[in-house]
């Protein structure tokens, strides 16, 4: 599951996911449809932005945290603006590559 709100990146990111190997389960753009897309479940992992519309996705973490669903944050500021229940959680910087994406992902295999 991918939650990202710009379209560009979120086109970018199904891209690297594809030529990684992954199969995109979902491309949720706004705190309520990410909400909704993790309550149905049907993914192993996510790649979630931090803000959208205005919003932080802090409820989209925290569900994804209960239902013990690995997943990381891309950003474009700072992992010092996570909340501290996530402080253990890998980040992806902004702009980022697919060699980025890849080692982000394997991070939170690894840690899973």
């Amino acid at each position: 599951m991918v939650v990202e709100d710009e379209a560009m990146i979120g086109m970018m990111l199904e891209d690297y996911l594809d030529m990684l190997g992954y199969r995109l389960h979902a491309l949720a753009t706004s705190v309520e449809e990410g909400c909704a897309i993790v309550a149905q479940g049907g993914f192993d992992a996510a790649l979630m932005d931090c803000n959208l519309r205005g919003e932080k996705a802090w409820p989209i973490a925290d569900l994804l945290a209960e239902r013990g669903i690995p997943f990381l944050f891309a950003t474009g500021g700072s992992a010092d603006d996570l909340p501290t229940r996530f402080a253990d959680r890998p980040t992806l910087a902004k702009p980022f590559t697919i060699g980025a994406v890849e080692r982000a992902l394997e991070r939170i295999w690894a840690a899973g």
